[in-house]
């Protein structure tokens, strides 16, 4: 005799068999042949085997007859918590299989409506991971409500704003991206796209067309390319959507579950390359660049450095890495981009990572080859005095452990930076080693202008001049009054091993929200 209990539960087994089926197999299908995954493949990636647990499965838009349940469309969304490398986490999964992964009207605001998963990742302390594809709202979802609305959505979202200053958050972008949801694609501590499959925008060409009158394709104007390179709303590039997920994973092992713990600690690792390769990195000749990235090999564990941002603001290397098994932030200028001047893209990349080490608790490790804040028309137009106030700013207001290896130059405000007068901060300098206001052979010319243009031979004048100013350039000089240490490029690594220990004390002092609240 079939009870009441067995015919709920039977009804509990179809639903979640109508959910899982997503938009239908038609559906999936297309999803595949434009060669990107299900909402469920892409949990199934991100997820420990079997630790994934579905939440609001039952919602959807039910179709009845006779109180029976004939036909299911479920919500255009996959929420839930799974484990990550043994630590949970809470996720939210575009469906585009359902409506093209689009908001309907009944997906907030429901009397009685459970917490999302943003709120529980808040109070509950977690990381969040978004994986998207889909639009937001659509013209769709009027019909079903019967009438438009005001645009009110800050009264959900306002819990993504304030998730960002208590749990890591990470955003994939999988698909096609619009409206509320691209937003979602940049309000987080990290994001990645997925390079031809993923494009991120307000509105997609056919809004473009309707509002300009212009023809621009997907790739155009929100493709991966172009935001990792020119418009710097994305942090990385994936060649796949696995590809994309790992670095989600990766992202998120540097990095603590909230702000109330430190991140914690992996099995230490020695260097790629041996320190004694530093005594003979910096070239002699001042004009020479070096590899950046062959410095940061030989005193990070081994294949330990998250690059974020490689493709933008070029002149600065930012990303996570680990120092005998401690994560900490790396930065260092790139002298084989624009010499390694500061210009607003390489400044809001170092603000992002100074954030997210203040945040998160992890010592910062900068390597200056400075030359200064990137100078003529085009860094004017760019607003570079209004960058180079930020970034000040953002140091100034930082608390986390610091230490800065001067590995070359260091001139003006764009060297400023790279030194913190407050908190735990620690500065060594190698004996390449070159600092001041400006640079010697621009400052001559500016400042003994008048000397150099009344002398009989102004071109030998100015070399006079160069000559007797290098002479007391030496950095020795410096650390004879100063004090500064001046060390044996190869004992880098064993110093820096030194201040992340010595850091951990006080990080276990900062948990907790910063001072400064993080800023997308």
């Amino acid at each position: 005799m079939e009870t009441q209990t067995n015919t709920a539960l039977d009804e509990i087994r179809q639903r979640r068999e109508l959910a899982e089926q997503m938009g239908g197999e038609q559906q999936v299908k297309r999803q595949h042949s434009n060669g990107r995954l299900t909402a469920r493949e892409r949990i199934e990636l991100l997820a420990d085997p079997d630790s994934f647990h579905e939440t609001g499965y039952l919602g959807g838009h039910g179709v009845y007859e006779n109180d029976k349940l004939v036909s299911f469309t479920p919500k255009g969304e996959v929420v839930g918590s799974c484990d990550v490398d043994g630590r949970l986490i809470f996720l939210h999964a575009g469906d585009f299989t359902v409506r093209g992964g689009s908001a309907t009207a009944g997906d907030h605001g429901a009397l009685g409506m459970e917490s999302s998963v943003v709120v529980r990742a808040k109070e509950w302390r977690v990381p969040f991971v978004r994986l998207l594809d889909g639009a937001g709202g659509s013209v769709r979802g009027f019909l079903e409500l019967g009438r438009t609305y005001l645009p009110d959505g800050n009264s959900f979202t306002q819990h993504d704003v304030e998730l960002l200053q208590h749990v890591p958050v990470v955003s994939a972008i999988l698909g096609p991206v619009a409206g509320l949801p691209a937003i979602d694609g940049c309000m987080c501590h990290f994001n990645v796209m997925v390079r031809g499959t993923s494009h991120l925008f307000p509105g997609g060409p056919p809004v473009v067309k309707a509002a300009l009158g212009l023809d621009v394709t997907k790739e155009e104007l929100g493709g991966a390319e172009m935001h990792t390179r020119t418009s710097g709303s994305v942090n990385n590039i994936a060649e796949d959507e696995q590809d994309a997920i790992r670095q989600v994973k990766q992202f998120l092992s540097y990095l603590p579950s909230s702000v109330d713990e430190v991140p914690q600690r992996h099995d230490p690792r020695a260097p790629r390359l041996d320190a004694a390769v530093l005594r003979d990195l910096v070239p002699e000749n001042k004009r020479q660049p070096f590899d950046v990235r062959k410095l940061i090999d030989a005193v990070t564990d081994e294949e330990s450095f998250f690059e974020i941002s490689r493709d933008y603001g070029r002149s600065r290397v930012t990303g996570l890495a680990r120092v005998d098994g401690y994560s900490v932030g790396i930065m260092a200028n790139n002298p084989r981009q624009q010499g390694g001047a500061t210009d607003p893209a390489a400044g809001k990349k170092a603000m992002h990572l100074i954030q997210l080490c203040d945040q998160f608790h992890l010592p910062l490790v900068t390597f200056p080859d400075e030359p200064g804040f990137m100078v003529g028309k085009d860094a004017e137009l760019a607003g570079i005095e209004r960058a180079g106030a930020e970034l000040v700013w953002t140091t100034c207001r930082s608390r986390m452990p610091w230490i800065t290896f001067v590995v070359r130059r260091i001139f003006g405000v764009g060297g400023q930076v790279h030194h913190r007068p407050t908190g735990m901060f620690r500065r060594f300098a190698w004996p390449s080693a070159q600092w001041g206001s400006m640079h010697i052979s621009g400052g001559t010319s500016a400042a003994f202008k008048s000397d150099i243009a009344n002398a009989a031979d102004p071109e030998a004048k100015r070399r006079e001049i160069e000559s007797a100013m290098e002479a007391i350039a030496s950095p020795f000089r410096t650390a004879e009054v100063t004090l500064q240490d001046i060390i044996d490029p190869a004992e880098t690594r064993d110093l820096l091993v030194r201040f992340v220990h010595e850091a951990q004390r006080v990080l276990t002092t900062q948990v907790g929200p910063p001072a400064t609240p993080f800023r997308p």
